[in-house]
């Protein structure tokens, strides 16, 4: 897991870097107001495709995972029965998303200038419900250095031709959510040639109660944590003027590479937990891995507080020294998250009960929704923060508690 951890954390920390830069080119650039219609923008675009995947990503890593050693030809037709579904709901996101999109704008948001930005996000999830099928593909077969490889090449790809853009003083908000959907599209389209030829499955549909069956909860919590996920900022673009929200895009934006850590590990650790049969291989298992992520934990909150401090005003600007504070309390939030993984995967994938994440979810929301409109009324763009700290300590007390009492009483019943 070390081993295979570090080639995924290797290139998730690659990616969050190109991400940075990404975002610095584009912060500086556009400036905090533009920048912070960017935020907005490729905020939906992730949030429509976390709800609109309805679960299937974690369906493939937990079916694929379990079955492509012993019975490839059913590990196929889960592969095929996942694309299937994702094309079809990302056509009607892509329909529904476009008629609906000025309503959102004018009468949620209050910012009727955020109309074609939110249509072009639409587009964006479409293509990310795409990629984002191939690399949980790659991740069920555990082929790390490919996912790895797929996702570099893309930000790498995006990154480039943001500098030529920029170069040409051609880069405004409409040109990159486009060069987004692009790369986006690109790693789909290329990740196939590293996959198993799938399309020749046959019957796929008759694993779709089955596969379904599991994903129903998995989407539950997905939808439900995917919008108090983002919930701070969409509150923030409601309260607050779209130069804050520019603001704290850079804190988000710089305090992703944690998330983007989480996601590597988790990467790893998905399809060995969910092919583990006993739980003293799964507790020897999640030790181990407990040791880890609070290790990198501790490290994040040591290196990533005062390194922002510098990176903030040397690369992104004077006008962005806000930042600082709320990137701060975000490192720490980031932190947290990743001590919170072992419960997490253990609860996904080992005891297969993506049920309880539906009801961590709606603390979760209530936290954000509830707390998050009081602190952020109040302190701004510093209590969108608080908030999300808050809501990440919620989001390892609960699993870690259930996971411990799951497995006392397994103990208890032997």
């Amino acid at each position: 897991t070390v081993r295979q951890s570090a080639v995924i954390s290797t290139a998730t920390i690659i990616n969050g870097l190109l991400g940075v830069a990404f975002y610095i080119l584009t912060a500086r650039f556009l400036g905090p107001e533009n920048f912070g219609v960017l935020v907005v923008a490729l905020t939906t675009l992730t949030l429509i495709a976390d709800m609109a995947a309805i679960g299937t990503d974690t369906g493939i890593v937990k079916f694929v995972g379990q079955h492509y050693a012993r019975d490839r030809a059913k590990a196929l037709k889960f592969l095929k029965l996942g694309l299937e579904i994702k094309f079809i709901v990302g056509l009607a996101v892509l329909i529904l998303g476009w008629i609906f999109v000025p309503f959102v704008a004018e009468s949620l948001l209050t910012k009727p200038e955020l109309i074609m930005p939110l249509r072009l996000a639409i587009i964006g999830a479409f293509a990310t419900l795409l990629f984002t099928f191939a690399t949980s593909s790659l991740q069920a077969i555990q082929k790390f250095w490919t996912w790895g490889a797929v996702n570099v090449s893309s930000n790498a790809l995006r990154l480039g031709i943001v500098v030529v853009l920029f170069s040409f003083n051609l880069l405004n908000v409409d040109s990159v959510l486009a060069l987004y959907i692009l790369c986006v599209a690109l790693g789909f389209v290329v990740s196939l040639f590293f996959l198993p030829n799938f399309f020749k499955a046959k019957n796929e549909n008759t694993l779709a109660k089955e596969f379904l069956h599991y994903n129903k909860w998995v989407a539950a919590f997905i939808m439900i944590a995917a919008v108090s996920g983002r919930l701070d900022t969409f509150i923030s673009t409601r309260l607050l003027s779209l130069r804050d929200v520019g603001i704290y895009g850079v804190a988000t934006g710089l305090a992703v590479i944690g998330a983007q850590v989480v996601s590597g590990i988790t990467t790893v650790v998905a399809p060995k937990l969910a092919s583990m049969d006993t739980d003293r291989k799964a507790i020897d298992y999640l030790k181990k891995l407990q040791v880890l992520v609070i290790v990198l934990g501790v490290l994040a909150v040591v290196v990533g507080i005062p390194a922002g401090y510098f990176i903030i005003p040397a690369f992104y600007g004077a006008e962005y020294l806000a930042s600082f504070v709320p990137l701060a309390i975000l490192i720490v939030a980031q932190a947290i998250f990743l001590i919170s993984i072992p419960a997490h995967s253990a609860t996904i994938y080992y005891f297969s009960y993506p049920k309880l994440f539906v009801y961590i979810s709606i603390v979760h929301l209530a936290i954000i929704g509830g707390l998050g409109w009081l602190l952020i009324s109040s302190y701004g763009y510093i209590g969108a923060a608080i908030t999300v700290l808050v809501g990440n300590v919620s989001n390892l007390l609960i699993p870690g508690i259930w996971v411990l009492r799951k497995f006392r009483s397994n103990e208890v019943t032997k």
